[in-house]
């Protein structure tokens, strides 16, 4: 296997791990964890990609991992502060 394979592979596995975890209630789609590893993934996809020159995941797995990082400094709306 060459480099964007195997990188691929493994930003592959930690988006699936997130997503079955998250699917059987083991992980919140709202934790830290799950923005960290979609993060991770998503980044690592994004960069195999671009070692191979595939334009369309690219931006894909760059919107991916952008969004990602977004929700990690999103503060959930409605939420008290306990200054109150």
């Amino acid at each position: 296997m060459k480099t964007p394979d195997i990188l691929a592979t493994v930003g592959v596995i930690i988006l699936l791990a997130a997503f079955g975890l998250n699917l059987y209630k083991k992980l919140s789609a709202q934790s830290k964890l799950y923005s960290i590893l979609n993060f991770i993934g998503a980044g690592i996809c994004c960069f195999a990609s671009y070692l191979i020159r595939f334009y369309p995941f690219i931006v894909l797995e760059g919107a991916w991992a952008f969004i990602a990082l977004v929700s990690l400094f999103n503060v959930p709306r409605g939420t008290s502060s306990g200054n109150e």
